[in-house]
């Protein structure tokens, strides 16, 4: 397989780059790779109850109840994602029914995910979410993960089906005009 392109699922590429956008915005490594997580599994929740797959939350009177009790002192913005937080003894982490999710849990994920592919990733990530301004890439962050997440092969279907991520896509993203 040419070494621009790696083999992997939507949900990973998504974490991995909801944390270098993260920490673009300002947010340090540990607290970046927690925010990118969370932003991930807001997005299979979604997916989820898109495909039947989780309960759609339930109204009451004709309104979502707001949720609360998930341990969440702060919402960050992040990828069009209202993601739950609060400040911990390590800092900020995204939170997950009351727990924070934990920031080397997520290098492990990423590092299994992407295999050797894991540092020329996140190295074109970096450089795109570099060639836009901090408040730009906070707009625009989420159409850009569109332009460059696998595309899943036709007849391919599942949960977390692999597809292929083009680094040359993304590098392509970086050096447009901005």
């Amino acid at each position: 397989m040419d070494p621009e392109t790696i083999l992997v699922n939507r949900a990973p590429v998504l974490t991995l780059w909801a944390s270098v956008v993260a920490e673009r915005l300002g947010y340090d490594h540990e607290a970046a790779l927690s925010l990118g997580k969370a932003v991930a599994g807001l997005n299979a929740q979604t997916k989820g109850r898109a495909l039947g797959i989780y309960k759609p939350a339930e109204k009451i009177e004709g309104v979502f109840p707001k949720k609360v009790g998930l341990g969440e002192e702060l919402w960050i913005e992040l990828l069009g994602r209202s993601v739950p937080a609060k400040n911990t003894k390590q800092g900020v982490r995204a939170v997950v029914k009351d727990k924070p999710i934990e920031p080397e849990g997520v290098e492990r994920y990423l590092a299994e995910k992407f295999g050797e592919g894991l540092q020329a990733a996140k190295k074109a990530m970096e450089d795109l979410a570099k060639a836009f301004k901090p408040e730009g890439l906070a707009v625009k962050a989420f159409s850009l993960y569109e332009h460059f997440r696998p595309e899943i092969p036709a007849g391919v279907s599942g949960w977390g089906a692999k597809g292929k991520l083009d680094l040359n896509i993304i590098k392509s993203l970086a050096k447009k005009d901005r």
